[in-house]
């Protein structure tokens, strides 16, 4: 256990590395939320949201947004087109014949992700702050469901990607199967669009995903607590998130352990 857990430790130093050589990858999952909240910043300039008497800034409302939808793209996206990549051009096929054992490769791919996010979601709060003067949570206590919130999400997101990568017949069409679904997930979750605004029906339909309670438990962290009524229950619904969230990944580990091989079956 221990020498997997060393190689896991080494790969995911070189998985940092090689997630940053690549400019589409830094482009699209990296920065890709940051130039959404400036573009929302810009776009709505003189707006503002929420109940009359407790108005807040349109950089405020999106920043729990944009740390949900970056969450996704470094877990979800970035790792169902990486693995779906290595898997066509044989790098998994390589790395099967080495001492690399896939838990080893996971642990990898996992604190990359981990790591990535937590770069990418600091530089999305010190934007959000530094150049739209959005106030930063005192209360330690949001800081720790910020905390959990992130990891767990990051790690069910992570899962889900290897998991997804597996659908892709080739590494050429991975991002035409993954990109949609992303896109899909994030309109349908209060990312791009005011959650409350949605109607029931799709509402309902996004609860059924990760996401969405990913974007609420961000929110509870950042925006005042008076937007709490505005969520379908009327509450942030910690322990929900929570659950929903522990589900899909449990879920995803199921598919990840059924479906992952060095080699696609049909190749």
């Amino acid at each position: 256990m221990s020498r997997v857990l060393r190689l896991g430790a080494t790969r995911i130093a070189f998985e940092v590395r090689a997630y940053f050589r690549q400019g589409d990858s830094v482009f699209f999952t990296f920065l890709f939320p940051v130039m959404i909240l400036l573009i929302f910043a810009v776009a709505f300039s003189g707006s503002t949201f929420g109940p009359p008497g407790a108005e807040i800034s349109a950089p405020e409302f999106y920043l729990p947004a944009m740390l949900a939808a970056g969450v996704l793209l470094s877990g979800l996206q970035n790792m169902a087109v990486d693995i779906a990549m290595e898997r066509s051009d044989g790098t998994l096929k390589r790395l099967g014949g080495t001492p690399l054992s896939p838990v080893s490769y996971f642990i990898g791919k996992l604190g990359q992700v981990l790591v990535t996010g937590f770069l990418q979601s600091a530089l999305l709060i010190v934007v959000a702050a530094v150049f739209f003067r959005v106030p930063l949570p005192t209360d330690p206590e949001r800081w720790l469901t910020f905390a959990w919130v992130f990891v767990l999400g990051a790690t069910t997101c992570a899962i889900l990607g290897i998991a997804l990568s597996a659908v892709p017949r080739t590494g050429r069409t991975a991002t035409a199967v993954v990109v949609p679904i992303v896109l899909l997930l994030q309109f349908i979750s209060g990312v791009y669009i005011n959650f409350a605004s949605l109607p029931e029906w799709l509402q309902n339909v996004a609860s059924v995903f990760p996401l969405k309670w990913l974007a609420q438990g961000f929110r509870s962290v950042f925006l005042p607590e008076g937007f709490a009524a505005a969520e379908p229950s009327g509450s942030w619904d910690h322990p929900l998130i929570l659950l929903v969230t522990l589900g899909w990944l449990v879920v995803g580990l199921a598919f990840v352990r059924a479906t992952f091989r060095w080699i696609r079956k049909d190749a």
